[in-house]
């Protein structure tokens, strides 16, 4: 029989951070090098699934909008027609999430900014990325949130969720107060323990496990 794998096949939205602190402190891996492998290989699995037209990218203003960040850069390089819908001002963005946005901005790719009139914006999508929100989120979704839920939902477009789909509680598996519907999420380094709630797959659609270079002997010592 074939060992048995001690890597984590969940992550609860605890251990998520408990993984990103570890890799910081004592991997000396930075939050660039783990968004750089998120936003790439979430890119990547998008292309294979398939695009056959323009990709629009919802973004927020923390790490999941980074990834976003980061996959419209790959996307475009693949020579993919990409526009960016960031629903807050670029002065809210910190850190990482600043740092690619700026990198688009000098790259001149299609950006929009708030306010966003959504549902022209969403209306010629082959894929929406969703990169509101991650797995942080907690409480009650509040605008400019909600109406940009809203326009996904009713797009009627094929929907990529990144990490999860924004509003979907990672470890209960229910919205807060409203939610992506997704066609897939590409989710990083394990499962999140929501997805497995009964009724969880009607939000997250198929679910891709990405890895972004986290080292098992970390993943191993988790408790």
């Amino acid at each position: 029989m074939p060992p048995v794998s001690t890597i984590p096949a969940v992550l609860t939205r605890q251990q998520v951070r408990e993984v990103d602190r570890r890799a910081f402190d004592e991997y000396g891996l930075s939050g660039l090098v783990l968004m750089e492998n998120a936003g790439r290989n979430s890119a990547e699995l998008l292309r294979s699934i398939g695009i056959a037209g323009r990709v629009v990218i919802c973004c927020g203003k923390g790490n999941n909008g980074g990834d976003g960040f980061v996959i419209a850069r790959h996307l475009e390089n693949a020579g993919v027609d990409v526009r960016v819908l960031l629903c807050v001002p670029p002065s809210s963005l910190t850190g990482d999430a600043a740092t690619n946005f700026g990198v688009l901005q000098r790259s001149r790719t299609p950006l929009v900014l708030p306010p966003i009139d959504w549902v022209p914006e969403l209306a010629d999508a082959d894929w929406i990325v969703d990169a509101l929100l991650g797995t942080g989120t907690q409480g009650t979704l509040r605008e400019p949130y909600i109406s940009a839920v809203a326009a996904i939902n009713g797009s009627n477009r094929r929907v990529f969720a990144v990490d999860l789909p924004s509003g979907l509680n990672c470890d209960a598996g229910i919205p807060l107060g409203c939610c992506v519907i997704a066609d897939h999420t590409a989710t990083f380094v394990a499962r999140k323990p929501g997805f497995d709630s009964p009724g969880a797959i009607q939000w997250t659609g198929q679910v891709h496990v990405i890895d972004i270079g986290v080292p098992h002997a970390l993943l191993r010592s988790l408790k």
